[in-house]
């Protein structure tokens, strides 16, 4: 896993429960890598999960949760340090749906040994998508934190069901509906 997205999750961690919080799951973590990132360095994803599992631990928050606080944050650091990614497009569904056919290639280019989650899309109309995510980081939460920051860029409203294809997680199929 990329190196940025451990440093933003401990920045967001210190924004939001503060710099002791952040020091203690690293403490409790037992990492490989002491908790030392570098946003271009390559990381487990074991430890990204370890961090979750404390922080989750310590505010009594669903790691489902945690993941969605993270991804609206992720998306701040997207807008800010890639406009471009945004930029391009005058809809979320677009966007959406460019997953992965554009926005992921870009991304490769950027970080090229990045291991990102598959999305198809499986219907597109001016009002709907639906998409199969898969990952073995089961990290759909995340997905649906960025969505729902897409139309909240594009000033749109969506309703975003989530459903479990493979109980771990790992398959999930997301149905959104643009609400008007």
């Amino acid at each position: 896993m990329k190196g940025i997205v451990f440093t933003e999750f401990l920045e967001l961690v210190e924004d939001k429960f503060g710099l002791e919080m952040a020091d203690t799951i690293i403490q409790e973590s037992n990492l490989e890598s002491g908790g030392i990132y570098t946003a271009i360095g390559t990381y487990d994803f074991s430890e990204m999960l370890n961090l979750l599992t404390s922080l989750s631990k310590h505010t009594d928050l669903s790691i489902d949760n945690l993941l969605l606080v993270y991804a609206e944050h992720f998306f701040g650091v997207i807008k800010k340090s890639y406009p471009g990614f945004l930029e391009q497009y005058d809809d979320p569904i677009e966007m959406l749906s460019s997953i992965e056919n554009h926005i992921h290639v870009e991304v490769r280019k950027i970080y090229p040994d990045a291991e990102l989650p598959t999305f198809t899309t499986v219907e597109k109309t001016e009002n709907t998508l639906v998409m199969i995510y898969r990952s073995s980081r089961a990290m759909y939460s995340f997905g649906r934190g960025l969505m729902n920051k897409t139309f909240e860029y594009f000033n749109a409203k969506a309703t975003i069901l989530v459903e479990k294809l493979k109980e771990d997680g790992t398959e999930v199929k997301f149905s959104i509906t643009r609400d008007e």
